[in-house]
Formats: C-alpha cells, sequence, structure tokens
C-alpha cells in the first residue's frame, strides 16, 4: 500500500464511532470533545416531500462520515459567512443536526442542551461558528446539540390553501422540523452519553421564539424538559387568516399555484424576499415568516395555551437586552431612528401611541426610540409569556444589560444576540483578547462564566446556580446580568404598566 492510499485509510477509520437508529457514525476527535456533524434527522425534503412533514430517515450500510457540517437551508449567500470569505452551501437537503459530547466516557447520563439557530425564520445555519457549543460541552459536562431547519417560504408560509391530493401541502413545515428534530434526539440521544429524560431546548431571536412556540406544541410534549427563550419574539407566530393572507400574496407574485413546483429555491427566495418588502411597507418590522396558529399542529396561541396551563409544565428561563432594537435601527440604509419610524412599527392609532410613549422619559430621543422599538418586539411580550408561564412553573427573568467598550463605541450597547457570546464562552477565545485590549477581558470572562454556570445549572437540575428568584406577577423578580449582575424587582415598571395598557386597548 502506498503512502497516500495508507493515509486515506487512517484517515476514514479515525475517529470515535456510535450506532443510531439509523446506522453507525465517525466523528471527529477533537481532544477533549467528540464532534459529530451533518446527522441526518429526517428525509431530505426535496421532490415530493418539499412542502411535506419530515420524513423518516433511510438507514444507511457501513459507517457513515460525521465530520463536515451539511448545507444550510436555502437563504441568501450573505447571511451564510462562516470564516473569512467562506460561505456555507446550501440546499433544500438542509435536515440535519450536530452532536458535540464530552471525549470522555459517561459515568451517569448527562444533561443535553438543545440549540435552535435565530435569523427571523430567513437565515442562520448551525454551521455557524459562535454555535459549536464545544465550550458548553467541556464546562458543562453536558451534550450539545445544534439543528437546522427549513427557513422562509419553504419553511414558514402557509400554502395549505395550495394543498391538493396530486400535491398535497403541509403547513408549519418549520416547527414540525423541529420536532422531528427532538423526536430524533429521544430516540438517539443515550447513544451519545446524554440523557432523554433532560433535555433543555434553548434558542434566540427566531430560536427563543421558536421555544416560546414549542412550548405550546402537543407534538413536542415530554420531548423537552426545560426551555431558556432569550430574546424571543412572540409575536413571529401568527393567527392562520394572516398566515395564509401571506401565503397567497406569495403565490400570486411567485406567478400562480403552478409555479409553487417548479420555482427553483432560489426564486422562492427572491420572491420571498419581495413578499418581506411589501409587508414591511405595510407595517415596519413585521417578518411575513413563522409558525401558524392553525388549528391542528399549532392548536392555540402560545401565549393563551401558556396562560390556561395548556403549555409544556416545565422550568423556563426567559428574556432579552437592554438595547435589543440597536442592531436593526444602525443597519445599512435604515437611516435614523425617528418618531414617525416608531409609530410605523407600532401600527396603531396616535393616541394610543402617545400614551404609550409618555412612559419613556426623553422620548423622542434616539435612545429612547430604539428603547421603545425593542420593547415592542421582544421585551414587552416576553415579560407577558413570563407571567403567564410562572402561573403554572418556575420562571426566572432575566435582562442582559452587560456590554464591552467595543460595542459601546459603535453605539450599539447590549443589544440583539449581543449575549451569545457569553453563553458560548468566546469572551475565553480571541474574541476576549480583543476585549482585553479595552479592559474588558476579565469583565467579560466573568460575565460569561456567569451566564454557562446558570444555563448549564439549569439544564442538570431545572433552576439556576446563583441568587436568581423566580418570576412572579408580584415581585417581578429580573436578574440584570451586567458587569456586576443583581437582582431587581420589577424594573422599569411604568413602561410595563404602558404596555398592558397598550396590548390591552389592541386586542
Amino acid at each position: 500500500m502506498t503512502a497516500t492510499a495508507a493515509d486515506a485509510t487512517r484517515e476514514e477509520s479515525d475517529g470515535p464511532r456510535v450506532r443510531i437508529d439509523a446506522g453507525e457514525l465517525r466523528g471527529l476527535d477533537q481532544g477533549s470533545v467528540h464532534a459529530y456533524r451533518g446527522i441526518p434527522y429526517a428525509a431530505p425534503p426535496v421532490g415530493p416531500l418539499r412542502y411535506r412533514a419530515p420524513q423518516t430517515v433511510r438507514p444507511w450500510e457501513g459507517v457513515r462520515a460525521a465530520t463536515e457540517f451539511s448545507d444550510a437551508a436555502p437563504q441568501n449567500k450573505k447571511y451564510t459567512l462562516i470564516g473569512f470569505r467562506e460561505y456555507q452551501p446550501t440546499s433544500e437537503d438542509c435536515l440535519t443536526l450536530n452532536v458535540v459530547t464530552p471525549a470522555r466516557p459517561a459515568t451517569t447520563p448527562r444533561p443535553v442542551m438543545v440549540f435552535i439557530h435565530g435569523g427571523a425564520y430567513l437565515m442562520g445555519s448551525s454551521a455557524t461558528p459562535l454555535y459549536y457549543g464545544n465550550s458548553l460541552v467541556e464546562r458543562g459536562d453536558v451534550v450539545f446539540v445544534s439543528i437546522n431547519y427549513r427557513l422562509g417560504a419553504l419553511g414558514y408560509l402557509d400554502l395549505t390553501d395550495f394543498s391538493t391530493a396530486e400535491r398535497p401541502i403541509d403547513g408549519n413545515l418549520g416547527l414540525r422540523d423541529q420536532v422531528a428534530a427532538l423526536e430524533w434526539v429521544h430516540r438517539n440521544i443515550a447513544a451519545f452519553g446524554g440523557d432523554p429524560e433532560r433535555v433543555t431546548i434553548f434558542g434566540e431571536s427566531a430560536g427563543g421564539n421558536a421555544v416560546t412556540t414549542l412550548l405550546a406544541t402537543p407534538a413536542a410534549r415530554g420531548l423537552f424538559h426545560r426551555a431558556i427563550a432569550q430574546s424571543s419574539a412572540p409575536e413571529l407566530t401568527v393567527d392562520a387568516t394572516t398566515a395564509r393572507g401571506w401565503g397567497k400574496r406569495f403565490v400570486e407574485m411567485l406567478g400562480g399555484p403552478e409555479a409553487i413546483d417548479t420555482s427553483t429555491s432560489e426564486e422562492l427566495g427572491r420572491t420571498g424576499n419581495h413578499l418581506m418588502g411589501e409587508v414591511n411597507r405595510e407595517q415596519l418590522g413585521v417578518v411575513p415568516y413563522g409558525p401558524t396558529v392553525d388549528g391542528d399542529f399549532l392548536p392555540e396561541d402560545p401565549e393563551v395555551a401558556i396562560a390556561a396551563g395548556r403549555g409544556a409544565q416545565v422550568p423556563l428561563i426567559i428574556g432579552t437586552n437592554r438595547t435589543e432594537a440597536t442592531l436593526f435601527t444602525k443597519m445599512p440604509g435604515m437611516g435614523k431612528p425617528s418618531a414617525d419610524r416608531a409609530a410605523h412599527t407600532l401600527g396603531a392609532p396616535q393616541d394610543r401611541v402617545d400614551a404609550l410613549t409618555a412612559a419613556y422619559p426623553s422620548y423622542p430621543s434616539v435612545p429612547a426610540i430604539n428603547r421603545l422599538i425593542g420593547d415592542f418586539m421582544f421585551w414587552a411580550p416576553s415579560v407577558r409569556i413570563a407571567q403567564a408561564h410562572a402561573k403554572h412553573q418556575p420562571t426566572y427573568f432575566y435582562r442582559y444589560d452587560f456590554s464591552p467598550k467595543t460595542l459601546d463605541l459603535l453605539g450599539y450597547g447590549p443589544t440583539h444576540a449581543s449575549e451569545l457570546m457569553a453563553v458560548f464562552g468566546v469572551y475565553h477565545g480571541v474574541t476576549g483578547w480583543v476585549m482585553g485590549a479595552l479592559g474588558d477581558r476579565r469583565i467579560a470572562m466573568r460575565v460569561s462564566d456567569g451566564m454557562q454556570r446558570d444555563w448549564i445549572t439549569f439544564s442538570r437540575t431545572g433552576r439556576p446556580a446563583g441568587e436568581w428568584p423566580t418570576y412572579n406577577g408580584t415581585s417581578r423578580a429580573t436578574l440584570v446580568i451586567d458587569d456586576e449582575s443583581r437582582v431587581e424587582y420589577d424594573p422599569s415598571a411604568e413602561i410595563r404598566r404602558a404596555w398592558e395598557s397598550f396590548e390591552a386597548a389592541r386586542r
């Protein structure tokens, strides 16, 4: 055998192995952890399965290499950046997940943390380096899982009005994908040393919305046992009438029902962007993609179900960041935040807008407008979810206030998604050294250590590690995560009451 052939044989035989229900996998030995990437949890949703609920994986013969991330769901290429001039490929064959485990064998089954990425249900991938999960695994002795799911028109438009006997179309495809991934975890995670009875789902932004939606999804019941919703946008989940209206507009833009099957994923994406533009012109900030309250797979609005005790009876951590909206209002082409844009975002009569904005002392300054928009999208609805869930299960609320000097200098502050750097431990790596140049490194690492400790302990026991009281409708205990974290009771009470009045008038 030549040296080259011997090297190739060794490369194919090296690496940890595990057998799951569909066959044997060979992963990556990364020293302290083992990683298994690109594992299919459902059959490729292509051809006749394009608009169908996820189907069972076909078993394979031999050993399947699980050493590379698989394709991301179809989306704009610019959203798939994973390195310097390196982009993750995309395709409709995207229903895969990744598992990271400690390299040392488990003496007892380990807690499992399943991460659902965000991206407005339009973008994102489990291959994003931020989401690797190695730090959580090394620090917490947990098993980490990250998933892909269908996005945009292929995952989150309700096209069921165009279903026929010859071409059936299922609804809530992205949500169904997430449930299918959790079913895979339930069946297979013990093979990786994980405990199928201690599964925590956690996600950020659209991933946070997925968490609060899964709380009310009957098919997900029993598949997870704790939940963490970071910057959830609960109102991404919409009623059936609205969702079907968007679906009809999309099909009209596409060229009619016959184009549903014949269009490429690129054509679907372009049409989806066109729909997004039209909807945003009608009400700024509205995303026409999200789970649908269809009376079937998702029987009722999650907030209603949770408040009535019909949601999953599991402990919950939920919270938001102090300046969520600066990430969006500072995007190129957005222009300076204005009172008119804020009113457009709220989509309410002027008298109700005036009553609400009176609770923001410096309104209409730019910081106050940013705070208002962030509260509208994330904080106010998350408070409602927390209050509803706290009636039935232990609930812990947080506000992320920490901002490294780099984000402060750029005018972002503790903006949307910035807490992910703490949760995934990136401040301990190269990013931490960059922070060190401005004197932030030790503080950032301390913040990260605290969040990881709470998230990991919660996944293990159902309660955070530190002194963090449960949330209720009276004390409203909130952990403020900052240079020095602290508990505050009913912070921003006047603003909260203003939002309650605003929502009461709307409903």
